[in-house]
């Protein structure tokens, strides 16, 4: 099983940006460094903790 994020599933529809991986971890890990570097964005345990709600499995 893998795991998927979007920036538009996050609520960003204009990003194009979407992340899969093997493990939830790696996917928090560069959706992190991506609203980091991409949206200027701040992770706080509350961002971390909606965008683990919205992780699909695919």
């Amino acid at each position: 099983m893998a795991y998927k994020i979007t920036c538009k599933d996050a609520g960003i529809p204009t990003c194009p940006f979407e992340v899969t991986a093997e493990t939830e971890d790696e996917a928090m890990k560069v959706a992190s460094q991506h609203a980091q570097s991409a949206h200027n964005m701040k992770v706080t345990p509350e961002l971390a903790a909606k965008v683990k709600s919205i992780i699909k499995t695919v």
